[in-house]
C-alpha cells in the first residue's frame, strides 16, 4: 500500500522487522498473535492519513523478524517484556497507543495491567480474552508430538477460514509465506505451546481497575475468538467501547479495512 514500508532495528542482538508509515506523529503500537505484521497492513496507509504513525512489528522469530522462540520466550510475559525492549529501541517515550489481534491482544492487555509501557489507548480486533484460548487448532500443536512439517499445511486452512470471503488464492499464499521458514515454523510452534487463558485471566482484575481507554472491534462471525467474550469484556471492563463488524472472521482487517481504519482513527485521535 502507498507510504507503507517495511524496516528494520536490533532488538537483543536479532533483527526486529516491522511495518510503518514514517511521519511524525503519535505513534500507534499495533501486535500480532498467532499470524503475523500482515494482518495490520489493510489499515496503516489509513491511520498514517489520521496523522498517525502507525508500527506493526513482527515478534521474535515469526513473519520477518530474526531470532527463534522457545517455550520460555513465547509466553505472554516474556513476549510484553521483548515488546518494551522493542520500544525503547525505537526510543518511543511518554504514553503509547496499543492495538492487539489475536495473541498479540493479550500481550497488549499485559502490558497495560502490569504497565511495561505507558499505554494511553488499547485497542483489540478479535483478540484472545478471558479463557477464549487457545483455539482447538492451536492447542493442538502444544502436543510434543507435533512437528515443524506439521504446522504449514494446518496454517493455510487456518488462514483460508479466518479470511472468510476475503481469502484469494494469492491473499492466502502472501499470508502463508513467511511458514515456509522452518524456523518460523518452530517459532510458531513455541507459541502454540506456549498459550495458556490463565495469562488473560490473571489480568482481569487489574483491567477492571483500568481507568484507560479501551475499543473492541470485533468481526462477528469469528467461531473462535466469538463476539461473546467481547461483550463480557465491554460489560466488565470499564471505559470500554464494542463496535461490532458484520459479516467478518478472525481476521477483519482484510474483510472491513475502511471501517476498522475508521474505527481506530476516531478511537485513537479522540
Amino acid at each position: 500500500m502507498s507510504g507503507v514500508l517495511r524496516t528494520e532495528i536490533q532488538v537483543d542482538g536479532e533483527i526486529a522487522s516491522y511495518l510503518t508509515v514514517e511521519r511524525d506523529g503519535p505513534t500507534v503500537l499495533m501486535l500480532h498473535g498467532t499470524y503475523w505484521s500482515r494482518v495490520w497492513l489493510p489499515v496503516l496507509g489509513r491511520v498514517a492519513e489520521a496523522g498517525l504513525r502507525p508500527v506493526a512489528v513482527d515478534l521474535p522469530g515469526l513473519g520477518r523478524s530474526g531470532g527463534e522462540l522457545t517455550p520460555e520466550t513465547a509466553t505472554v510475559p516474556a513476549l510484553a517484556e521483548w515488546v518494551t525492549r522493542f520500544a525503547s529501541a525505537l526510543k518511543l517515550s511518554g504514553p503509547v497507543a496499543v492495538a492487539g489481534h489475536d495473541i498479540g491482544g493479550a500481550i497488549a492487555q499485559h502490558l497495560l495491567a502490569h504497565e511495561r509501557l505507558e499505554v494511553s489507548r488499547l485497542a483489540l480486533v478479535n483478540s484472545v480474552t478471558y479463557d477464549s484460548w487457545p483455539a482447538p487448532h492451536v492447542a493442538r500443536f502444544g502436543d510434543p508430538a507435533a512437528t515443524a512439517d506439521d504446522v504449514l499445511a494446518a496454517r493455510r486452512k487456518a488462514v483460508t477460514s479466518a479470511l472468510a470471503g476475503a481469502a484469494t488464492e494469492q491473499l492466502v499464499a502472501d499470508y502463508v509465506d513467511p511458514w515456509t521458514d522452518p524456523r518460523v515454523r518452530r517459532s510458531w510452534l513455541a507459541m502454540a505451546g506456549a498459550a495458556d487463558s490463565r495469562y488473560t485471566l490473571d489480568l482481569v482484575p487489574a483491567l477492571k481497575r483500568s481507568t484507560t481507554p479501551k475499543l473492541l472491534v470485533w468481526g462477528e462471525d469469528d467461531a473462535f475468538e466469538t463476539v461473546e467474550y467481547a461483550e463480557k469484556f465491554a460489560s466488565e471492563i470499564p471505559h470500554t467501547t464494542l463496535i461490532r463488524i458484520p459479516a467478518a472472521d478472525h481476521i477483519p482487517t482484510e474483510n472491513a479495512p475502511d471501517r476498522i481504519a475508521r474505527a481506530l482513527v476516531d478511537f485513537f485521535t479522540a
